[in-house]
């Protein structure tokens, strides 16, 4: 019974006006599903959304096109793929979107409608979990710290006692002449004790640096990151 209801549509009678027609309908219904997904677990752009609904079907065509041989249509796949990584930086939540929608289309274009069905409501499900709990939060809570400090001032261990007394970590990424080489710039990776007392670490900071620059925030995501 399970066999038979994952079954492929195409088996025995190959591909008909109806079999086919159902098998487009479906990859644009679940395209529709999956870019709802993508849409509630975070941040999207446009362009996007509009290419992730429809890459199912694109999917499935190139599958129908090749008349189901899976070794072509997953080399066209991989081309087209490597054209879109190389032309255009994703984050990896984008190119996880791109590979859970080839999916997609990869099992409609192959008959597999209720196995289609399934893949999207489980990946679906544990993608939306994992977004709305703290599992993919960072668990270190790391911020980026820079301070701007004058040329004559010897900035190896000046701040240590402070970072002992307000951080739990610190650690200094680089140092970087700024304003003409008139200024250093310290760029460090923190995580504080105690939120709490953000601002009265930053004013222990400026009065060390005397009242220069100081820029406490998050730290930044490049948007090609894995």
């Amino acid at each position: 019974m399970l066999v038979n209801l994952l079954g492929s549509i195409f088996v025995g009678k190959g591909y008909t006006p109806e079999s086919i027609l159902s098998a487009m309908i479906m990859a644009l219904f679940l395209g529709l599903v999956i870019t709802l997904i993508y849409k509630t677990s975070g941040v999207y752009t446009g362009s996007f959304v509009v290419i992730l609904a429809i890459l199912p079907f694109l999917v499935q065509t190139i599958i129908m096109i090749v008349n189901g041989n899976l070794g072509t249509s997953v080399a066209e796949l991989g081309a087209f793929g490597l054209v879109r990584f190389r032309s255009i930086p994703g984050s990896a939540r984008e190119i996880g979107f791109i590979f859970y929608a080839m999916a997609i289309g990869l099992a409609t274009g192959m008959g597999f409608l209720t196995l289609a069905l399934v893949i999207t409501a489980v990946a679906g499900v544990m993608i939306l979990l994992l977004e709305k709990t703290s599992f993919s939060a960072s668990a270190n809570n790391e911020r980026e710290l820079r301070i701007t400090i004058p040329e004559d001032l010897n900035y190896n261990g000046i701040f240590d006692d402070l970072f002992l007394e307000y951080t739990k970590h610190t650690q200094l990424d680089r140092v970087k002449t700024t304003n003409m080489g008139t200024m250093y710039e310290l760029s460090y990776r923190t995580r504080l004790r105690d939120q709490n007392r953000e601002k009265e670490f930053l004013d222990a900071l400026r009065c060390r640096n005397g009242n220069l620059t100081i820029i406490l925030g998050l730290v930044p995501r490049e948007k090609n990151e894995l």
